[in-house]
């Protein structure tokens, strides 16, 4: 036998220190605390599903008794329905404007605007992000609704023929119109900043060859910069949605509430939102009343849910076909 071979017999490699005792403590107490907080996410939707559920028995089990209802369910249904589409109405006015202005804000922050400029104007637009919805709906009942009034004036004066601004407005002008552009705003900073992050993640390279092919700069954010953004535009869109259906004291501070299904969104007191009737009734509510409050919660949870949902597919979607 060799010497070489009697010093490779004779060697014995030891495993690493870390790996020889198992799982070190922390890396199970960090495992743990992961575990707990993405099922504490389950537990806290399940207890307030819960929580909504069997608080609205009372109404859904007395749904005759719901003042203007008819019988059963259907009753109970009826009531909730007006709000519900004043709460989806307002939402999808408030997208409508938002998006458009949210996605250009964006694309000049981060492909046209100077290094300067786009920092500060993304500081302000995550300010707006940060100011409490009492101070929106302060500024939108002061300062804003007298001044659109001259606007609803002229689309209703000159553009009647449409039911959006068909009917007879009245000043103040407390409608649905108003509560849109107010929700607009609030929810533009979500939009814009999500979309501006995701502008930024569009490979450098990609642009380049764009416009190394000729290109003009309109037709990379056509070409690239959009197609490679969509999904996230859409994401960045339904949490700015999920804000615009919950909004509450804005729409209470603005809105003069009514419950109709009317298109007539110029009109006053012919819609109102799920979470600004709940607001506005649940301190006198009582009994068979505050159950039934609960019950138009639970509606609006589910929506909320079902929309989310939505939203995931068509971002999954999306993902895919780019």
């Amino acid at each position: 036998m060799s010497t070489t071979d009697v010093s490779k017999d004779s060697v014995e490699v030891s495993p690493p220190s870390d790996l020889s005792g198992g799982r070190r403590p922390g890396d199970s107490v960090f495992s743990v605390l992961s575990i707990g907080s993405g099922l504490l996410i389950f537990v806290t939707l399940a207890a307030v599903a819960i929580f909504l559920t069997s608080e609205s028995l009372p109404a859904i089990r007395a749904s005759h008794e719901v003042q203007g209802a008819g019988n059963g369910e259907f009753g109970l249904i009826s009531y909730v329905a007006p709000y519900v589409y004043g709460t989806v109405l307002a939402a999808a006015i408030a997208l409508v404007i938002a998006i458009p202005i949210s996605v250009g804000i964006a694309l000049f922050i981060s492909h046209y605007a100077p290094r300067r400029l786009s920092s500060v104007l993304g500081y302000m637009i995550d300010l707006l992000a940060a100011v409490p919805s009492v101070v929106y709906g302060l500024w939108g009942g002061v300062w804003l609704v007298p001044r659109l009034e001259p606007l609803y004036v002229f689309l209703n004066e000159y553009f009647g023929w449409i039911p959006l601004f068909a009917g007879d407005p009245t000043a103040p002008m407390r409608n649905l119109a108003s509560a849109s552009v107010v929700l607009a705003v609030m929810v533009l900073p979500i939009i814009t900043s999500v979309s501006r992050e995701v502008f930024l993640q569009v490979p450098r390279l990609q642009e380049e060859a764009a416009l190394a092919l000729g290109a003009t700069r309109w037709e990379v954010i056509r070409t690239v910069v959009l197609p490679f953004g969509r999904s996230g535009v859409v994401a960045a869109s339904m949490l700015g949605l999920g804000r615009a259906l919950g909004e509450t004291m804005a729409i209470l501070m603005i809105l003069a509430p009514g419950a109709t299904f009317s298109l007539h969104i110029l009109e006053v007191g012919r819609h109102q939102s799920i979470a600004a009737n709940i607001a506005a009734r649940q301190a006198e509510a009582s009994g068979i009343d505050m159950s039934l409050l609960i019950f138009t919660g639970l509606v609006l949870f589910v929506l909320t849910f079902i929309i989310n949902a939505i939203a995931r597919w068509i971002v999954a979607r999306s993902a895919v076909k780019s």
